[in-house]
């Protein structure tokens, strides 16, 4: 079994689902609410164990009920989280605003998150000792995000960075020089490059920030996502689906992403198969209950080949 481990967030996500955002100042009624887990980098480990991989989850959360049902959750899906700190204070919690259409706005409040330090990471090493690829991300402070590449790079797994959220200004060019795979979406790519938003995305996954990078994945959405490796650049659809919640898709993708470089599979199949995933995702309301199961991405790949 490919190995996985994955370094980032776990929060409790507050969801209202309405018709449209309220603007400045506005009250808009909703028509639904839900309270779930949620953070990047536990979502991305769930749908990497879903899928087939053997994952751990090294994180930070509170000493609260929150901290609690994360440990009951991570039992019942297979994620190992022996690496997760339990910290004095409360858990991250994000709240989701999803209008008609599908689309997300979300707020989050780091908790504990915010005190997590390279430290934390604790007996890091030896969890790399048995992976096969790194994931990272970016809802944790940037230094131990930094800390985990170089770890990863030392220790020779493939590493992953899903740059999300993009922070302010650009990552240091040390730390994107130890990433072999870099995932962010349309928005992220900009922030990180530092480009206008008119920005035709050829030109941003060829931006001279990433020159240092292997390969360049893209997400755009409905419109799939678009790779550039060292042989080019690759785009790859995304199958029509009816979406009713988009949160958490890009957690879909990249926790998808990490299982198949994991096991071995080529950088376009890989994205293939994590953009099918993505896909059904979308497709379903709330977070950690549209992560898909294997099954289900296998059948959904027909159909969406690579051009």
């Amino acid at each position: 079994m490919s190995s996985v481990v994955v370094v980032g967030s776990y929060g409790v996500g507050l969801t209202v689902a309405l018709d449209r955002v309220p603007a400045a100042g506005e009250t808009v009624v909703g028509h639904a609410f839900s309270a779930g887990p949620g953070g990047k980098g536990s979502n991305q480990a769930i749908a990497a164990a879903r899928l087939g991989a053997s994952v751990e989850l090294v994180s930070a959360v509170g000493s609260d009920e929150h901290g609690r049902q994360a440990r009951e959750l991570w039992a019942a899906e297979s994620v190992g989280h022996e690496g997760v700190r339990i910290l004095d204070g409360t858990t991250m919690v994000g709240v989701i605003l999803v209008d008609a259409t599908g689309e997300n706005r979300i707020a989050i409040v780091p908790g504990v998150l915010d005190e997590m330090t390279p430290r934390d990471l604790g007996d890091f090493q030896r969890l790399l000792s048995e992976a096969d690829a790194l994931l990272v991300s970016l809802e944790i402070p940037v230094d131990v995000a930094f800390a985990a590449l170089r770890a990863g790079r030392d220790a020779g797994v493939i590493t992953i960075l899903n740059p999300a959220p993009a922070p302010d200004g650009p990552l240091p060019d040390e730390m994107l020089g130890l990433v072999d795979h870099l995932t962010p979406n349309r928005t992220e790519a900009l922030r990180l490059a530092q480009l206008p938003e008119q920005t035709d995305p050829d030109e941003v996954v060829r931006a001279e920030c990433f020159n240092g990078i292997g390969t360049v994945v893209l997400t755009l959405g409905e419109e799939g996502v678009l790779l550039r490796t060292s042989s080019g650049l690759v785009r790859i659809p995304a199958p029509h689906v009816e979406a009713v919640d988009s949160t958490g898709a890009g957690d879909t993708f990249n926790g998808a992403y990490a299982s198949q470089l994991a096991m071995g599979v080529s950088t376009v199949d890989a994205a293939r198969f994590a953009v099918a995933a993505a896909s059904l995702s979308v497709s379903r309301a709330e977070v950690v209950p549209s992560l898909p199961r294997l099954a289900e991405v296998t059948s959904l790949m027909e159909g969406s080949p690579a051009r």
